[in-house]
């Protein structure tokens, strides 16, 4: 009963910082939902032996979420009718093309560019999450820069 308080606890205190983080991996409110229940429900079943609740829980949400890209499954099914719009974000256009750059990265380097800018952790870190060396995610954040800076000068020229 111990572990249920304490993992209610950690929910409670977490959610939103790691629904943010399943937003952006995923782009889309509903299906970053599913991620953080998705992942939340995993580490429940590994609650006993979790060390550190928060970066557990954030790799089993990189984890599970490139796991759902790779095998290109989506929930929903395409139909004729059009859905509800959404709101958009009061910060502008160059935010939303921010985020719409940013997925258009591929899942890894996306993963990368989400954990070391937005949750601002150090390389070590996002490398211990990702199950890799330290040398790829500096080399996986460099091109994900270099796309991003190339994705930004197409924008421009588009425009002009």
């Amino acid at each position: 009963m111990a572990d249920r308080a304490i993992f209610q606890d950690f929910v409670v205190a977490r959610a939103d910082r790691l629904l943010r983080t399943a937003y952006l991996l995923t782009r889309d409110w509903g299906t970053a939902e599913d991620l953080l229940q998705e992942s939340l429900a995993k580490a429940w079943f590994a609650w006993h032996g979790i060390d550190e609740p928060e970066a557990y829980v954030r790799k089993v949400l990189v984890t599970t979420y490139t796991s759902w890209w790779r095998r290109r499954w989506r929930r929903e099914l395409p139909s004729d009718d059009l859905p509800d719009t959404g709101t958009r974000d009061a910060g502008g256009g160059e935010r939303e093309e921010l985020w719409q750059a940013v997925g258009r990265l591929p899942a890894k380097q996306r993963a990368v560019i989400v954990l070391r800018f937005y949750e601002d952790l150090p390389v070590a870190e996002v490398a211990r999450l990702l199950g890799v060396q330290d040398g790829t995610v500096k080399s996986q954040t460099a091109k994900a820069l270099a796309k991003l800076r190339v994705d930004e000068s197409i924008v421009k020229e588009l425009r002009r």
